[in-house]
């Protein structure tokens, strides 16, 4: 599953399939490709949960450094942390969070990442969330979900980003 877009709310819908499964006893495992570990909303909900865990891996990546590298080392990282996730048979659903960031960016060799997908358990559901999802992504997922942005009030109003709302 792929949730891209321009507009709010790829992790929270996410989040939100996590959440469901959670109901049905399933166990879930979210990877945050890009967050580091500043206080935001979702770390401290999911603790509440036996069967969800979250593990940020990155540090505030931005594609407006000068330097990537260590965003890089920290993709490549998380990208490990993830085939181990998927090859361990420990969880029903992976949420690979801001992943298509990272992927878009260049940030993860794309051929790497879809090459390794064709083999994954077939009964594991895997997450794609972040802007600019890669077309090859896109095209291998059953469900893509493109969020529109049609208003929000950082742009619109200058509204700082809101506890609850947007961390």
């Amino acid at each position: 599953m792929v949730f891209t877009g321009q507009g709010k709310g790829k992790t929270t819908a996410a989040l939100g399939m996590a959440l469901r499964a959670a109901g049905h006893n399933m166990k879930i495992l979210v990877l945050q490709f890009i967050k580091g570990t500043w206080h935001y909303g979702e770390l401290e909900a999911l603790k509440k949960f036996d069967n969800i865990a979250i593990q940020p891996l990155g540090a505030g990546f931005t594609w407006k450094k000068e330097n990537l590298d260590k965003d890089r080392e920290l993709a490549m990282k998380g990208w490990e942390e993830a085939m181990k996730a998927i090859e361990s048979n420990t969880y029903h659903m992976v949420v690979l969070d801001e992943i298509n960031y990272v992927l878009s960016h260049g940030l993860l060799p794309l051929d790497n990442v879809l090459d390794f997908l064709k083999n994954r358990p077939p009964s594991l559901h895997l997450v794609f969330t972040g802007r600019n999802a890669p077309p090859s992504l896109v095209e291998m997922a059953d469900l893509v979900t493109e969020m529109v942005a049609v208003k929000h009030p950082y742009k619109d109003k200058g509204i700082k980003g809101q506890k609850g709302i947007e961390f």
